[in-house]
């Protein structure tokens, strides 16, 4: 895949994390009512970065817990290869918190259906917000960011990629050329 563009780098990406921890807090009176769920892979890095400035900020150690949606997706088919399934790992109640859900990319808005799906399943949180690093549009349900770090416009056929120092060794956020 060629490289378009780099829209973030590391220091864009702490600012636009850092900004969405402040978001977070601004948003919910009761922040010790907060809990942050990152959708496997790279929500649960980001997750901990807003978690570790809402602590910074507050002093409050948010619970984080890790979502894998793999089952709960709509395009998984009978013909697919064994899909891969990871473990989910929320330790702590679900009922009445704010959940946050994190995830990298907000695309159609399946992702992020699978995931409040799969959610519900722990429990019933009073609400359930979403952050996003990167809302680039194309919904194909009803769903949107209550947090996003940037919104980027983007044609169906370029992909975004996004980096992170703890899966990918760097941070940035680049759009590559190719079918999404």
């Amino acid at each position: 895949m060629k490289i378009k563009a780099r829209i973030m780098d590391r220091k864009k990406i702490q600012r636009a994390i850092a900004r969405i921890a402040q978001e977070i807090l601004e948003r919910n009176k009761s922040p010790e009512d907060l809990a942050l769920v990152g959708i496997r892979t790279r929500g649960v890095p980001i997750a901990e970065r807003i978690a570790s400035g809402i602590e910074s900020e507050e002093g409050l150690k948010v619970p984080i817990g890790t979502l894998d949606i793999t089952m709960y997706r709509d395009d998984l088919s009978s013909s697919q290869e064994r899909a891969e399934v990871h473990r989910t790992d929320i330790a702590f109640s679900v009922n009445d918190k704010d959940v946050i859900l994190v995830d990298d990319v907000l695309f159609t808005g399946r992702t992020i259906r699978a995931a409040m799906d799969s959610l519900i399943d722990f429990g019933r949180p009073r609400t359930i917000q979403l952050a996003v690093l990167i809302d680039r549009g194309h919904r194909e349900l009803p769903i949107r960011a209550d947090y996003a770090g940037k919104v980027l416009p983007t044609s169906r056929k370029e992909v975004v990629q996004v980096q992170l120092e703890e899966i990918d060794g760097q941070d940035e956020v680049l759009i590559v050329e190719g079918e999404a």
